[in-house]
């Protein structure tokens, strides 16, 4: 067979990889550890073949967040990148610094607008942490804590330190942090209604016109469904009130997670009856509509308080992100002097 001249020669065929992971890699969540492996790779392609089974570590299936280990071994499926990733089409992130809360040479601890990823992935091309590191470049290490929904506000943790993103998701994981957000929801939550234990699994709506898969959604299941995630949330009442120009009762709930599923507030509350006011997922379309024109333009959840341990110093730390603007204004005074009078939440409550 003759050669053409001047013709690239094909790419190689895409194969199965082995990776094993080095000791500056332990901890770190397996998406992210991928993202910075498959270079050019569509995020949500690399969420695709980890929730179908083909990314493995040690021979066994994994999920986005699990843990890696110094010497585990992944098992990666053929990949190909494609041509406009590989000439970078794809838009970088802009430099951005977001409100701070703390910081220094461990960590920072930043106020998260809504509408703001914390990391790209499914559809969003670059996130906080994407935007953090542009904004940084002399950071040798940038790292999520941990995660908070798009919609959802408030106070975030990153990591400056390969030993401060250890001890502080080892706190997260044993339940060492006090985490309480607050909430609006919709109608009069009982007050003797303080705890919520529910499982939890994850599914995929229908798969929509053009779409590669369906949405990701969240749903409580009994305890012996196979994909069952024990779930755990105590609820404490702030306040109740009207919102000016509309007849329907709200609750103001200061909200503790126990556990840190995903959507598991959202789920758990609007199981229970009472949708967050503005939730898009599992709210009721009629109602954020209504709720729109009277000014609440996004979900009510805000991650109002943070405590832990500094990873450096072993001091207790104790955050408040307020309330932002766009929330604060719906709040009547009582709501309000309530905010300023809840005492902070001690985890193991």
């Amino acid at each position: 067979m003759k050669n053409i001249i001047g013709a690239k020669p094909a790419p190689a065929a895409a194969e199965v990889r082995f990776l094993t992971v080095d000791e500056d890699s332990a901890g770190q969540r397996l998406d992210n550890y991928l993202f910075r492996h498959l270079k050019g790779v569509p995020k949500t392609h690399v969420y695709r073949i980890i929730r179908s089974g083909e990314v493995r570590i040690n021979k066994g299936r994994a999920q986005a967040e699990s843990r890696l280990a110094a010497g585990d071994v992944l098992r990666l499926p053929p990949v190909r990148v494609s041509a406009r990733a590989e000439e970078g089409a794809t838009p970088a992130a802009p430099a951005r610094e977001f409100p701070l809360l703390l910081e220094d040479e461990s960590l920072l601890a930043i106020d998260k607008p809504a509408g703001v990823a914390v990391h790209g992935g499914s559809g969003v091309s670059f996130g906080v942490i994407e935007q953090l590191r542009r904004a940084r470049p002399a950071a040798r290490f940038l790292e999520l804590v941990h995660r908070l929904d798009r919609e959802t506000s408030g106070i975030l943790l990153v990591a400056k330190k390969r030993s401060a993103l250890t001890a502080l998701q080892d706190q997260f994981r044993e339940r060492e942090t006090g985490k309480t957000y607050l909430a609006l929801v919709e109608g009069a939550w009982p007050a003797n209604k303080k705890v919520l234990d529910a499982p939890l699994a994850k599914y995929l709506l229908p798969t929509a016109a053009g779409a590669a898969e369906g949405e990701r959604r969240v749903r409580v299941v009994a305890k012996d469904h196979p994909d069952a995630m024990r779930a755990v949330t105590l609820v404490r009442v702030l306040a109740r009130f009207p919102l000016a120009g509309d007849a329907a009762g709200f609750s103001l709930l200061a909200v503790t997670i126990k556990t840190g599923r995903t959507h598991q507030i959202r789920v758990h509350l609007a199981s229970a009856g009472h949708p967050i006011a503005g939730d898009d997922k599992y709210g009721v379309f009629e109602r954020n509509r209504a709720l729109q024109k009277l000014g609440l333009k996004r979900m009510f959840l805000h991650a109002w308080r943070l405590q832990f341990t500094h990873p450096a110093s072993a001091e207790r730390v104790a955050l408040q992100a307020d309330l932002p603007p766009e929330l604060h204004a719906l709040m009547p005074p009582a709501a309000l002097d309530a905010l300023a009078t809840h005492p902070f939440v001690q985890a193991h409550d």
